[in-house]
């Protein structure tokens, strides 16, 4: 019998699970564990805590842990710069959430209007970017729990008390800055380099394609990086110039790599070696002679391999680098400015921003009038349900729901046992411990995991702000899932451009930058800074598609079923630039 026949026994078909539930259950490819946002996590989580206890005040050390909350979900950033603009700006917009939603609370209908209009405001600030995705996103968080749980203390001290928990969180990890400025950005562009490096030692069929995609995300992050920090510095840095020099030299390399598997032959394993030698030269900031071993070459293919991989040492071994040589590849860093404000002045004109906006606050009124109405405990718990679910910017919503319902669920008995066999006091804190590093720890996972990990500690620090131990188990249930069937029915179900694929627009779009790039590639005289510029701003739109597709396969019938029949042509699309 063979193997499928033996899957058929164990798994009659009837009982075969569809495959986007598998592809919603099934967890992500996560990088390693990185043990110093596991340590800043374990340590502005329980901190607060400890003074809280120290000073009789536990409710005030709850308040400062869910600051820190916010700021370790948001402590995503590998470079400083960003860590800044990540975790800082999103803490002044929760601190303004916070302050809204605890001078409503207790007025009724009065409330429901108020935070019912901060989540149409959250919505439309939400499409200007990442940094304001997550700024809305804690701006409504905020008031959503200001205005449904009673903070104790003075009107200001909650805010204060909260902005001070997350900024414990940036203050932690911006500790070793001194030490490790320009670290971050140099592992990125290492970490490009060994990604090519997979790639050219990649075969055929899907091993290559997830090696490519891996290649394309690692440059859009490290020029993101590099290019972020570059718009910074003032004046000319011969430190940014090198980063930037040398992901530019990567580049042939990536582009010799489609040529080299068409050829039919494999490469020599001498030349992803070299060029994972020249990545350890990058991250440690050698410069002087490569050493590479590669093997003469016989073949045009070949020689095109050769020749980008010894450009590519020559950049990297070079002491200095000349700044007039230096194309960004994706426009001037000045640039970047000028385009955030240009998307913050049209966000108000912008349709689709509109739509977002309308589609939060709808949700987010139904279930603050729902709750009102109808006596439910703990009834901000559905309000800040449908926040998390409803962020198209973070997943599908579909399949955020059925996660956050899951992930509920398990976070649920962790929550059981704490609460039923841990005594309130100090032994919250090495419990905080325990439970604070296994939200960046589970993270990358999946949102499943991120909820199951998030639960128990929203459980802890609830139960030190109103002791009512197990009894807040059974509540949080019941309101994730009305939050979640608002999300699913008010939020996804009832706008159609929700729960229609969009890859088959994206495709279109990019057929037609194809073209474009091609015209102007061989049929006007561009300078080859321009086209390389072209060049990667189509393969960042293709890694959106592909994004967007894997995004779509999550759905349920029809749309992922619509979505799989795009797959042939998103591989047409996705290898045309690279056979140019």
């Amino acid at each position: 019998m063979t193997c499928n026949g033996r899957m058929s026994r164990e798994f009659p078909i009837g009982l075969t699970p569809p495959d986007w539930l598998v592809r919603n259950l099934q967890p992500q490819k996560a990088p390693p564990v990185n043990r110093a946002a596991l340590a800043r996590a374990a340590i502005a989580m329980s901190l607060p805590l400890a003074i809280g206890l120290a000073v009789d005040e536990p409710a005030y050390g709850a308040l400062a842990s869910m600051g820190a909350l916010s700021g370790v979900i948001g402590d995503t950033a590998d470079a400083y710069r960003m860590r800044i603009l990540n975790i800082a700006i999103p803490q002044l917009f929760g601190a303004v959430g916070i302050t809204l939603g605890s001078a409503v609370y207790g007025h009724g209908w009065l409330a429901v209007a108020a935070v019912t209009g901060v989540a149409l405001v959250s919505g439309m600030i939400s499409t200007i970017g990442a940094v304001a995705s997550v700024s809305g996103l804690l701006l409504l968080l905020n008031s959503v729990i200001g205005a449904g749980l009673p903070m104790p203390g003075a009107w200001w001290l909650a805010p204060v008390l909260m902005t001070g928990g997350g900024l414990l969180v940036l203050v932690l990890a911006l500790l070793a800055w001194p030490l490790r400025s320009g670290v971050p950005e140099r592992a990125a562009v290492a970490g490009t380099y060994r990604a090519v490096a997979e790639l050219m030692a990649a075969g055929g069929g899907e091993e290559y394609d997830a090696a490519r995609h891996a290649v394309t995300q690692s440059l859009n992050q490290s020029y993101d990086l590099v290019l972020a920090r570059r718009a910074r510095h003032h004046g000319r840095s011969p430190e940014l110039t090198r980063l930037l020099a040398q992901l530019n030299a990567i580049t042939p390399v990536v582009e010799a790599a489609p040529a080299a598997r068409l050829s039919g032959s494999p490469l020599p394993p001498e030349v992803p070696e070299a060029v994972r030698h020249l990545a350890q030269a990058v991250e440690t900031g050698y410069t002087g002679p490569t050493g590479l071993s590669l093997p003469v070459p016989v073949t045009e293919t070949a020689r095109a391999v050769d020749h980008a991989l010894r450009h590519a040492a020559g950049v990297v071994a070079a002491p200095d680098v000349d700044p007039r040589g230096i194309d960004d590849r994706l426009g001037r860093p000045a640039a970047l400015s000028i385009r955030t404000a240009r998307a913050a002045r049209n966000v108000v004109l912008s349709a689709g921003s509109w739509r977002y906006g309308l589609r939060l606050a709808l949700c987010i009124g139904l279930a603050q009038a729902l709750v009102s109405i109808i006596s439910v405990p703990r009834s901000y718990w559905v309000a800040l349900t449908i926040t998390f679910v409803l962020k198209p910017d973070f997943g599908s919503v579909f399949s955020r729901a059925l996660l956050r319902a899951l992930g509920t669920v398990a976070g649920l008995v962790v929550a059981a046992a704490v609460l039923s066999q841990v005594a309130r006091g100090w032994w919250d804190v090495p419990v905080m411990l325990l439970l604070a590093p296994l939200i960046p720890a589970l993270t990358p996972r999946g949102y499943g995991y991120q909820t199951a990990a998030i639960t128990p500690v929203i459980l802890l620090l609830s139960d030190v702000l109103n002791h009512q131990g197990t009894a807040l188990l059974l509540p949080r249930l019941v309101d994730s899932l009305i939050g979640c069937a608002i999300a699913l029915v008010a939020g996804y179900l009832l706008w159609p451009e929700s729960w229609h694929t969009r890859v088959g627009d994206r495709l279109a779009d990019a057929v037609a930058d194809t073209a474009r790039y091609v015209e102007c590639a061989f049929g006007e005289s561009l300078e080859p800074a321009a086209r390389a510029r072209m060049r990667r701003r189509l393969y960042r739109d293709l890694s959106v598609i592909r994004t967007e597709f894997q995004r779509a396969l999550t759905e349920p019938p029809p749309t992922g079923r619509r979505a799989a029949a795009w797959w042939p042509l998103v591989v047409a699309v996705w290898g045309s630039p690279q056979a140019l």
